[in-house]
């Protein structure tokens, strides 16, 4: 296949960028080393980007010499004080919003963003109301006129449930129902007159893992939360299926449990480690106690993994290593709800996903736990989707024009 001047150009600023994303800083030598591209078409594609708004430079610590290799600044190396290349940190270039089964929350986020989540903004989410597409419509409006994010690249939206991302519209959200029959983007674009991308939540976690993990390339993520979900990188790059559907674990069914779920069965997995499964099953063995979540949290800390907590993370250590099997994974990451409670609870479930999965007997299988970076996968659609895309015909100009 040949490729068009203008496909090649995008082609080599994604490889720059994706370097960038590993190395956090780089030289434009540098970045012309590890590429294997001239300097003159390095320093092209970094120009076009510092003038667009997705790169800025830094002051770097050490000196750059006539051979582009970096020292440390004394008065015995020749050269001039580096200029290090960045992804932009300071400005908002997109809006983030996550939409959760019980809150919204939005903050803006730069192209180079880093560190743990931090929203700024967040309100109820409706949930079985009247009308709850205007309620949330409404709210979302008033919020809008407290931010104060002009000339945004897009609006980035994280979404629960089955999320046919291309097609930009939900399919099925058995926790959040009225999203299904919304036009989320349409709605988003009355307040913000810029391109609206939905995407789904644990497909955002994933990507957000990765970019705070560059060289873990193969890796199952399985977030706790109102539900269970999951989502994969096999290869450095998202498992995509032929369907709009993936990692949906927590629907996987459980024996002898009869718990009614949100998607319409009884017995998901989800409806014992969800939060409110995780708070159910509390209340039924402590019945006439207070049944809330820092209560529970307690109750672990000072009786560690008691049977009925036990019998719910078998359940589900059963469905991720059976998963992990399927897809040839040793790798997989908690994220969420599970986190926050004892140690013990993530070395019960890690043992036990070690106990089902095929590779732990020849082999190690790694588990860890790690915090939510949903900004970051989100930033990462949009610069692959709105600021860099491959598809000519996918090319935002309000991006790519940007002064």
């Amino acid at each position: 296949m040949t490729l068009s001047p203008a496909k090649m150009g995008r082609w080599n600023k994604r490889s720059l960028l994706g370097q960038l994303q590993k190395s956090g800083r780089a030289s434009r030598a540098a970045l012309s080393k590890s590429l294997g591209m001239s300097q003159p078409t390095v320093g092209k594609i970094v120009d076009e980007l510092l003038i667009q708004g997705v790169l800025e430079e830094v002051e770097s610590p050490l000196t750059e010499t006539a051979d582009g290799i970096e020292g440390k600044m004394s008065g015995l190396r020749p050269g001039r004080p580096g200029r290090l290349l960045q992804l932009d940190r300071v400005h908002p270039r997109f809006l983030g919003i996550q939409l959760g089964v019980t809150e919204t929350r939005l903050a803006g986020l730069p192209a180079g963003i880093e560190g743990e989540d931090r929203w700024s903004v967040h309100f109820s989410t409706p949930q079985k109301q009247f009308q709850p597409v205007g309620q949330w419509l409404r709210q979302l409006k008033d919020v809008a006129k407290q931010l104060p994010y002009k000339n945004l690249w897009g609006v980035l939206m994280s979404v629960p449930g089955i999320v046919d991302e291309p097609a930009n519209r939900v399919v099925f959200s058995p926790n959040l129902r009225w999203i299904e029959s919304a036009d989320l983007p349409q709605l988003i674009r009355k307040i913000w007159n810029v391109p609206v991308l939905l995407v789904q939540e644990e497909r955002a976690l994933a990507l957000g893992h990765q970019l705070a993990n560059p060289y873990t390339e193969d890796f199952l993520l399985v977030d706790f939360g109102d539900g269970v979900g999951g989502a994969m990188i096999v290869q450095g790059k998202p498992y995509a299926s032929p369907l709009p559907i993936s990692g949906e674990l927590g629907h996987t069914p459980v024996l002898g449990n009869r718990r009614p779920c949100g998607c319409g069965a009884r017995g998901c997995v989800e409806t014992l480690v969800s939060r409110r499964g995780l708070l159910a099953s509390f209340a039924a063995a402590q019945p006439g106690k207070p049944h809330t979540w820092p209560m529970l949290v307690r109750h672990i800390h000072e009786s560690g993994v008691t049977p009925w907590l036990a019998q719910a993370l078998d359940a589900v250590a059963t469905t991720i290593a059976g998963a992990m099997n399927v897809m040839g994974l040793r790798r997989v990451v908690i994220t969420g709800s599970l986190t926050e409670l004892s140690p013990a609870v993530m070395e019960y479930l890690s043992q036990a996903i070690r106990n089902g999965a095929m590779w732990a007997r020849f082999g190690k299988i790694e588990c860890a736990s790690a915090t939510r970076r949903r900004m970051a996968g989100l930033v990462a659609v949009g610069i692959d989707r709105l600021v860099i895309p491959i598809s000519g015909q996918d090319e935002n100009p309000q991006v790519i024009r940007r002064s």
